[in-house]
């Protein structure tokens, strides 16, 4: 039975994990709203301070770029849109189930604590560490580049660490990062897919709602950045779930279940 709805899902068509993904990110917000609020509620406190800066109206100038508050909210930011992780992962693993997903439970809080304080550990030196470029002591120019290979070489390994960061919220410490590349190799390109469809949708009306507020009336300002942090909310959401959709779909295809359940390397 295992074997025969494991090759149901692998011939299920992409686009419809996707929108599955997008409906499951809508009840969440609808289920759990105090969970989903976190990041909102930092994103919005963010635009307030950039809104006290006066960036809606001359731009990002220097002063507003390094104020402590911007800077400090920013990070803060950043660490909760790392924690649907946990949430979101098992409320898609375990079809809705809002009371497990919101659940702290052992081994998988614990777990997850791990991987949050090294992504937040990532996160930080990403933010206030100094460039690759300048640790390497080379030219600005070739610093640059540098710069741009770090950062495409970092995602091509974190998808193949995506089953390690969706199988520890789900409690399974069987899978750790050297066996996620094992089993997410053969499911790049379609992780990747996810990954794309789950955040650049939301990404674009981000990017589109901050630059697009520069020069507007204030009372306009504060309805866009209210709608942003809407959607940055939902992006918090839809990039954790992507990565559990690129998870499931390559464990499938070696017959692994993702929490530990029927764990079958066949």
């Amino acid at each position: 039975m295992l074997a025969s709805s494991l090759r149901a899902f692998y011939s299920r068509p992409m686009w419809r994990d996707v929108k599955q993904l997008y409906a499951d990110s809508a009840a969440f917000a609808l289920a759990l709203p105090v969970l989903f609020s976190i990041p909102v509620l930092l994103e919005f406190a963010q635009h307030v301070v950039e809104i006290d800066l006066g960036l809606y109206r001359h731009g990002l100038a220097a002063a507003a770029a390094f104020d402590q508050r911007r800077l400090i909210l920013g990070f803060a930011k950043v660490l909760s849109l790392l924690l649907p992780g946990y949430w979101f992962t098992r409320y898609m693993a375990w079809n809705r189930d809002a009371n497990r997903a919101k659940r702290i439970e052992r081994p998988a809080a614990t777990l997850f604590g791990i991987q949050f304080a090294f992504k937040a550990g990532w996160q930080w030196f990403a933010l206030f560490g100094p460039p690759l470029g300048v640790m390497l002591g080379l030219a600005p120019r070739a610093s640059s580049y540098a710069g741009l290979v770090a950062m495409i070489a970092a995602s091509v390994v974190s998808i193949y660490l995506t089953a390690w960061f969706v199988a520890w919220p789900l409690g399974n410490a069987r899978i750790g990062p050297f066996r996620s590349v094992a089993i997410m190799a053969g499911s790049f390109a379609r992780a990747f897919f996810y990954v794309a469809a789950g955040t650049l949708p939301l990404m674009i009306v981000h990017y589109a709602l901050g630059y697009g507020a520069i020069g507007r009336p204030e009372w306009l300002v504060w309805i866009m950045m209210a709608v942003d942090a809407l959607v940055v909310g939902f992006l918090a959401l839809t990039g954790a779930g992507a990565l559990f959709l690129g998870a499931r779909y390559a464990a499938g295809r070696k017959n692994i279940a993702m929490d530990g359940a029927a764990l079958n390397a066949g």
